[in-house]
C-alpha cells in the first residue's frame, strides 16, 4: 500500500472514530456539543496543518533528490519549480498554526520546526547554486548527506507536535470525560476506543514509513565513494513512494557505473596512446647510429620484438631488381639453432614473399602444427600468432618484418608496429644512398688506379715495340710476319694511347676546375676581407683618440680574425701548389745561428703569454751555413712550434738542432744523398696524439679528433703544409707521441747546395701528364708590391724619396678609386680621407672614364680589375689613350690571385700592382712614391 493510502486509510479511521463518538456525544448531550465540537474542530485543524506541513517536507525531499540525480536540464527546471512551490507552501502552513496557536510550549515547538526547516531551505539553495555552477553528483550527495541530521529532527518535531496535538486532544477529551463520566458511560468507553484506533492507525503508518525509509537510508550510507565501479542497489518491491526513491536511486547508480566504466576504458587507451608514441620514438632515434642496413635490421628487430611482447622475429630485406629480386633474411631475433624458415623469399613465395606482394599485413592466428617454432634453454614451444609486416617506400616493399608471439599481439601492439614501419623505410633507404655513393666513391677510387695502370703498360708495351723492332731489322727471315705483328701492336698501342690522352684530358679538366675554384674563393674571401682588414686597422690605430681601449681591443681581435682568415686561404693554396708539383723552393744558403735567434725572438712571447717555458738547444758540431730554401723550413718549424704551443696549457716547449745521424735517416726512410742532414725536434708536454691518429694528423683539414678540433679551434693544414714542404726540401717529418704525456716532432732536413736532384725520366714524363692542367694557374699566395716595377723607378724619384719628406705628400691630391665593390671603395674613402686627398669613386671602368672626361688634373688613380660593363685591363688601356691622362699613376687592385694578372697588368699600362686584401701602410707607401714621382 502506498504511502498516501496509508495516510488516507489512517485519516479515514480516524475520522470515522470522531464522527462515532461525536454521533454518541451528540445523543449524550445538547449541552457538550458545541462545545466538544469546537475542541475536536481546533485539534484536528492543528494536526491536518502539521500533516499538510510533513507531505510537503516529503515531496520537498524527493524533488531534491531528483534534482541531485538529475538527467536532463529540463528535469532539473520542472523540479526547481516544484521545490520554490512547496517551499511556498510550508512557510504558509507555518505562519497559520502560529496564529492559531495560543500555548508557549506549541509556540515553541512550531518555532523549533521553522527555525529546523530553514537549515534545510539553506542546504536547499547550496545545492541549487552548486548546480547552476556544474558541480558534480558526487558533490552534491556529499551537501545532501551532511543534513540528514538536520532533516530528521524536523521530522520529529512535525510528529512531536502532532503528538502534543493529540496529546492535547485526549486531555480534553479526558477533562470531558471525568466531567461527563457520570452521564454516560458509553461515551467514555467510543473516547477510548476512538483514541486506540486512531493511535493504532498512526503507529502503523509511521512504522511503516520509517521502515522503508530506513532501508533507503542504508542503501545510501552503503556506497563507497571510492570506488564507482558497483553501487549498492534498493529493494524495488513495495509500489509506493519510497519504492519511487528506490527506482530512482537504482537508475542514478546505473548511470554512475556506467561512467565510471567509460572513464577507466578512456584512461586505459590513452595509456596506451602514449606508450605507442614513446616506444616509436625510442626506435626512431635507433636509425641515426647505423652506417648499414645489417646493423639497423639487427638493432630494429632486438628492440622492437620484445616490445610487441614477441618471442621470435625476422628481418627480410629487398635484394636485387626485377624477376631475380628476393627478400634476404639479414636479422633475427631468437632464431633456433635449427634454421628455422627460408634464408630468402620471391614475391608470393610463402607468406612472407605473399606480404610483400599484396603490401599488407599478415596475421596467422591459431598457428598450426609443424610451424616455426620458440627455441628456449629446455625445449621447444610452438606460437600462438604470428604477424608478417611490409615496409613500404613510394609504393615499393623493400622490406618484411616478421614476429611470433606465445600469446596474441593486441591492439596496441599493432599500432606500434604500423607507427614505426613508416619511418623503418625512410631510414633504409637514406642508409642505402649512402652505401651507394660510397660504393660509386671506391669505384671512383678503383678507375683511377686502374687508368695509372694503364699507362705504365703503355710505356712497357712501348718499351716492348722498340726491342721488337730491334730484333725484326735482325732477322731478315721473319721481316714480313714480325712486320704484321708490330703493326697490330702499333695500332693497339695507338688506341691505348688514344684512350690514355682523353682520360689526361678529363684530369686535365677537374684539375682546371679544381685550380679555377681556389683562384675564385680566394678572390671571393679576399675581397671582403680588405674591407675588414683596412677598415679594423684604421679603427686600432685611432689617431684621434676617439675610441675606447675596449673598442680598440676589438679592432685589434677583428684585424687579428681577418689576419688569420687569410693564413688560412694561403694555406689552401699552398697546399693545392704543392699537391701539383707547382710551388716554387729556392735553394740557398740560410745561417744557422740566425735561424735559431730568430726562432727565439718570435716565439719567447707567445711562451710569457701562456706561462710555459721555451728553451732551445743546439747541439754539437752544427754547421754554419745550411743549404736549403730558408722560407720553407721557417714556415715548417713555425708550423711545429704553434702546433706545440696551441695544444700545451702547462709545462715547457723545446726545440733541440742538432746534426741528423745515420739511425735517424734509416728511421725515416729518407732517400736524398746529402753530406749534412739537420735534426730539429720540437718537443711539448701537451695534450699528446693517439696512436691510432698519428699517422691522420699529417693528412690535410685533420686533427687528432673532433673534440680537439672543436677546443683549440684550427683547420689542420699545419701538418699537411710541412709534410709536403719537408718533402719539397728532401726531408722529412714525423711523430712520436703518448697521449696524454706530450709530442716530439721531428724534421729531417738534407744540406743541397746544388738543390735538389732531377727526377728520372719516367717520372718527370708522368709528372708532366699528372700536373698540365695546373699550369699557370695559381701564383704566389699574398701578393704584394711589384718589386720588379720599383726597380725601375729613376734615381731621379728616388732622389725625391730620399731628401724630402713625402708623408704629407697626398694632402690635397686628387685620387679616383674604381671598385664595384661598396665595402672596398667605403674602407678606402675613410682611409683616404685621412690623408686628406680630394676622392673620386667610379663603379666600373666605364664611369671611370666619364670622370677623367669630367675633371681637369687627377693625381693617381686606384683601379680594381675584376669589374662589370668594363673592367680594369680595358679601362687601364683605353687611359693611357686619352692625352690628357695618359701619364697618371695607375695602381692595379685585385684579389683573384691568378698567376699572369701581375704581367697582364703593366702590360696594358699599369703603374704599380697590389693584391687584396691590402695593407694600408703599403698602399699609401706605393701611392706617395707615384705622386711624388709624378
Amino acid at each position: 500500500m502506498s504511502f498516501k493510502k496509508k495516510q488516507f486509510v489512517g485519516l479515514g479511521i480516524t475520522v470515522v472514530s470522531l464522527v462515532l463518538l461525536l454521533s454518541v456525544i451528540l445523543l449524550m448531550t445538547n449541552s457538550m456539543k458545541t462545545n466538544m465540537l469546537e475542541i475536536v474542530e481546533d485539534r484536528y485543524y492543528k494536526v491536518n496543518k502539521a500533516t499538510d506541513i510533513r507531505q510537503l517536507f516529503y515531496e520537498t525531499d524527493r524533488q531534491l533528490l531528483f534534482v541531485i540525480n538529475r538527467d536532463s536540464a529540463e528535469d532539473i527546471n520542472d523540479n526547481l519549480e516544484n521545490l520554490a512551490e512547496n517551499r511556498e507552501a510550508v512557510r504558509t502552513n507555518i505562519i497559520e498554526l502560529e496564529a492559531v496557536l495560543e500555548r508557549s510550549e506549541t509556540k515553541a515547538l512550531i518555532r523549533s520546526i521553522q527555525e529546523r526547516y530553514d537549515s534545510y531551505w539553506v542546504m536547499e539553495q547550496q545545492i541549487v547554486s552548486e548546480i547552476n555552477n556544474g558541480a558534480s553528483n558526487e558533490v552534491l550527495q556529499d551537501i545532501y548527506v551532511s543534513q540528514l541530521d538536520t532533516r530528521t529532527a524536523l521530522l520529529q518535531d512535525i510528529s512531536d507536535f502532532k503528538d502534543m496535538q493529540e496529546s492535547f486532544m485526549q486531555d480534553t477529551l479526558a477533562n470531558a470525560n471525568e466531567t461527563y463520566q457520570t452521564l454516560i458511560i458509553i461515551m467514555v468507553t467510543a473516547v477510548i476506543l476512538s483514541l486506540m484506533v486512531i493511535v493504532l492507525t498512526t503507529l502503523w503508518v509511521i512504522r511503516s514509513t520509517n521502515r522503508r525509509l530506513d532501508e533507503v537510508k542504508n542503501g545510501i550510507k552503503d556506497i563507497n565513494y571510492t570506488d564507482l565501479s558497483v553501487l549498492p542497489r534498493l529493494s524495488t518491491d513495495i509500489k509506493d513512494e519510497i519504492g519511487e526513491i528506490s527506482v530512482a536511486f537504482n537508475t542514478m547508480a546505473s548511470s554512475i557505473e556506467t561512467y565510471h566504466k567509460k572513464e577507466k576504458q578512456f584512461t586505459e587507451e590513452i595509456g596506451r596512446q602514449n606508450w605507442v608514441q614513446k616506444n616509436s620514438a625510442d626506435i626512431i632515434n635507433l636509425y641515426h647510429r647505423n652506417v648499414s642496413t645489417d646493423s639497423l635490421a639487427e638493432k630494429f628487430i632486438a628492440t622492437l620484438t620484445p616490445l610487441m611482447d614477441a618471442k621470435l622475429g625476422a628481418f627480410y630485406l629487398l635484394d636485387g631488381e626485377g624477376k631475380e629480386s628476393s627478400y634476404q633474411k639479414i636479422a633475427t631475433y631468437a632464431d633456433g639453432a635449427e634454421d628455422i624458415g627460408g634464408e630468402a623469399y620471391k614475391l608470393r613465395e610463402g607468406l612472407v614473399g605473399q606480404c610483400a606482394w599484396d603490401k599488407k599485413v599478415i596475421l596467422l592466428e591459431d598457428v598450426p602444427e609443424g610451424y616455426s617454432v620458440i627455441t628456449t634453454g629446455i625445449g621447444h614451444i610452438k606460437p600462438k600468432s604470428i604477424i608478417i609486416a611490409p615496409v613500404i617506400v613510394k609504393d615499393e616493399v623493400i622490406a618484411v618484418i616478421e614476429m611470433a608471439t606465445l600469446t596474441e599481439f593486441t591492439k596496441t601492439h599493432r599500432q606500434l608496429l604500423n607507427k614505426v614501419l613508416e619511418t623503418l623505410g625512410i631510414a633504409i633507404t637514406n642508409i642505402l644512398g649512402r652505401m651507394e655513393v660510397e660504393r660509386l666513391l671506391l669505384e671512383s677510387q678503383a678507375q683511377t688506379e686502374e687508368l695509372q695502370s694503364q699507362s705504365e703498360e703503355l710505356q712497357a708495351q712501348s718499351e716492348e715495340l722498340q726491342t721488337q723492332s730491334e730484333e725484326l731489322r735482325m732477322i731478315n727471315e721473319q721481316l714480313e710476319e714480325r712486320s704484321r705483328d708490330a703493326e697490330q701492336k702499333s695500332a693497339d698501342l695507338q688506341t691505348a694511347k688514344t684512350e690514355l690522352e682523353e682520360k689526361a684530358k678529363q684530369l686535365q679538366l677537374s684539375s682546371k676546375y679544381k685550380s679555377e675554384f681556389l683562384a675564385n674563393m680566394s678572390h671571393e674571401l679576399r675581397t671582403p676581407l680588405n674591407s675588414i682588414l683596412l677598415l679594423s686597422e684604421m679603427l686600432a690605430e685611432d689617431p684621434e683618440d676617439q675610441l675606447t681601449d675596449e673598442q680598440r681591443e676589438f679592432s685589434r681581435v677583428i684585424n687579428s680574425s681577418g689576419q688569420d682568415l687569410l693564413n688560412l686561404i694561403n694555406d689552401i693554396l699552398d697546399l693545392s701548389k704543392v699537391e701539383v708539383k707547382k710551388l716554387e723552393v729556392m735553394f740557398g744558403e740560410v745561417n744557422v745561428e740566425e735561424f735559431i735567434n730568430r726562432l727565439e725572438l718570435q716565439f719567447t712571447h707567445i711562451a710569457k703569454h701562456k706561462k710555459l717555458d721555451y728553451e732551445i738547444n743546439r747541439g754539437n758540431q752544427l754547421p754554419d751555413v745550411f743549404f736549403t730554401d730558408e722560407q720553407r723550413l721557417q714556415q715548417i718549424v713555425k708550423n711545429l712550434l704553434s702546433n706545440a704551443f696551441k695544444f700545451t696549457e702547462k709545462g715547457k716547449v723545446s726545440v733541440k738542432i742538432e746534426k741528423a745521424l745515420k739511425r735517424d735517416l734509416l728511421r725515416a726512410k729518407v732517400n736524398v744523398n746529402a753530406d749534412t742532414w739537420l735534426k730539429i725536434s720540437v718537443e711539448d708536454t701537451g695534450i699528446g696524439i693517439s696512436k691510432d691518429k698519428q699517422s691522420l694528423i699529417f693528412e690535410a683539414f685533420h686533427q687528432g679528433d673532433g673534440a680537439t678540433m672543436r677546443k683549440y679551434g684550427g683547420t689542420g693544414l699545419g701538418l699537411s703544409i710541412s709534410k709536403e714542404f719537408s718533402n719539397l726540401l728532401g726531408g722529412s717529418v714525423y711523430v712520436e707521441s703518448e697521449e696524454g704525456e706530450g709530442s716530439v716532432f721531428t724534421l729531417l732536413i738534407p744540406s743541397l747546395p746544388k738543390g735538389m736532384p732531377q727526377l728520372n725520366e719516367v717520372e718527370a714524363a708522368w709528372q708532366e701528364v699528372a700536373s698540365t692542367s695546373e699550369t699557370d694557374l695559381l701564383e704566389e699566395e699574398n701578393m704584394v708590391l711589384d718589386m720588379a716595377r720599383k726597380e725601375e723607378v729613376s734615381s731621379e724619384s728616388q732622389t725625391i724619396v730620399e731628401e724630402n719628406d713625402i708623408s704629407n705628400i697626398l694632402k690635397g691630391k686628387t685620387v679616383v678609386v674604381v671598385d664595384d665593390d661598396h665595402r672596398n671603395v667605403y674602407a678606402l674613402n675613410n682611409a683616404l680621407n685621412k690623408e686628406d686627398m680630394n676622392i673620386l669613386t667610379a663603379e666600373n671602368g666605364l664611369q671611370c672614364l666619364d670622370i677623367l672626361h669630367e675633371t681637369e688634373h687627377v693625381d693617381i688613380i686606384l683601379m680594381d680589375i675584376m669589374m662589370p660593363v668594363m673592367d680594369g685591363y680595358k679601362a687601364i688601356k683605353t687611359i693611357r689613350n686619352l692625352e690628357k691622362h695618359k701619364d697618371v699613376p695607375i695602381i692595379a687592385l685585385t684579389a683573384k690571385a691568378m698567376k699572369g694578372d701581375r704581367e697582364k697588368c703593366l702590360e696594358v699600362g699599369a703603374s704599380d700592382y697590389i693584391s687584396k686584401p691590402l695593407k694600408l701602410d703599403q698602399l699609401l707607401s706605393a701611392m706617395r712614391v707615384w705622386v711624388a714621382k709624378n
